[in-house]
């Protein structure tokens, strides 16, 4: 077992080993102690992580800040405002709009070299616009895209599936805007912040909220004064007398 080890030992300083988790590798995959195969994995990884982050962002931006104006096919007379968010998407592109996005996936590939031992296989295709002059720096930008990257591709796969099962891109919080109503209520408080597993908000009525404040409130003060009633009696002893002299 200890040349395995060893092998696994030559990744362990490599970017994006990172606390908590340390050089993870469950699978196995740098056991044969390959660098080229290593080279050619993270050169995978940070390519789709790239593509997860802008997924990601392109899944839930539509949905806080509403989509462009006009048209995506003024020949079809599909507007952007007709097409929904997240898979359901797929169906409602045409036929061209997709052969663009395909066409501009392949002219990515084919327009910087990639081979082994170039900048592109290493993720660097020459955008500076967030990088900086000094090395810690640097490595520190590397590994925090490497981690976003990889927590990305966890978020996207997460979304097609809550879409999927639940048919919402929200997961079955289709009436998050109104739940988002009450979210600067008082009582939205850290580390939770708006809770409401029940969803009994989830119908955006007002009225109905400040009914449940009310009753809340109320049942949050007896309960206090049932606590303290509960606990001092043993802490501080009971008051000398009778209750009742009958």
């Amino acid at each position: 077992g200890l040349a395995k080890t060893a092998k696994i030992f030559a990744f362990e300083n490599e970017l994006g080993v990172q606390s908590p988790v340390g050089f993870w590798d469950p699978a196995g995959w740098t056991e044969d102690g390959s660098i080229e195969n290593y080279k050619r994995r993270r050169q995978t990884e940070i390519k789709h992580g790239r593509i997860a982050m802008l997924a990601t962002m392109g899944y839930i931006t539509p949905e806080l800040y509403g989509k462009l104006p006009g048209y995506l096919s003024p020949s079809l007379g599909i507007k952007f405002a007709d097409v929904p968010n997240g898979l359901g998407a797929i169906s409602k592109v045409p036929a061209a709009g997709w052969g663009q996005i395909i066409a501009y996936m392949a002219f990515c590939e084919v327009s910087s070299k990639q081979g082994p031992g170039t900048p592109g296989a290493a993720g660097d295709f020459g955008w500076k616009v967030l990088t900086s002059s000094d090395p810690a720096v640097v490595k520190k930008k590397l590994a925090s895209e490497l981690a976003n990257g990889r927590l990305a591709m966890i978020a996207i796969i997460g979304m097609f599936f809550q879409e999927g099962i639940t048919g919402d891109i929200w997961g079955g919080l289709a009436k998050t805007a109104k739940i988002f109503a009450f979210e600067n209520e008082r009582g939205v408080q850290e580390p939770v912040g708006f809770w409401d597993p029940l969803a009994l908000s989830s119908s955006g009525d007002v009225s109905t909220f400040k009914r449940r404040r009310t009753v809340e409130l109320k049942h949050g003060r007896l309960c206090m004064l049932a606590t303290m009633g509960y606990i001092t009696p043993e802490v501080t002893g009971k008051f000398p007398g009778y209750l009742s002299y009958s």
